[in-house]
């Protein structure tokens, strides 16, 4: 599924205008990716969690030429499924 197809099945179920259902899922991805990159948690109750995670600076090593090769520090957006999400996953 992809945006487009997730927003007109909002807009069905929800009994609003595809236009509008867009919006609010384009509202809804700017918000967690501005929350996040504010270092905030975004959480929905029974759906899952949005958070950054800091992953260490570290050696690594290149697979060609076996040489080491020193890793920076970054941060990665992480998704935490709910228990809902999980229980619908699961049956």
């Amino acid at each position: 599924m992809n945006k487009t197809e997730l927003s007109a099945e909002i807009a069905r179920r929800a009994g609003i205008s595809r236009r509008d259902a867009e919006a609010a899922v384009v509202s809804m991805s700017e918000i967690i990716c501005e929350k996040l990159s504010q270092g905030e948690k975004v959480q929905i109750v029974g759906f899952g969690a949005f958070e950054i995670k800091h992953r260490p600076a570290r050696k690594a090593r290149n697979p060609k030429t076996g040489e080491e090769v020193q890793l920076g520090e970054r941060v990665s957006p992480i998704f935490k499924p709910g228990k809902m999400m999980k229980q619908a996953v699961s049956d």
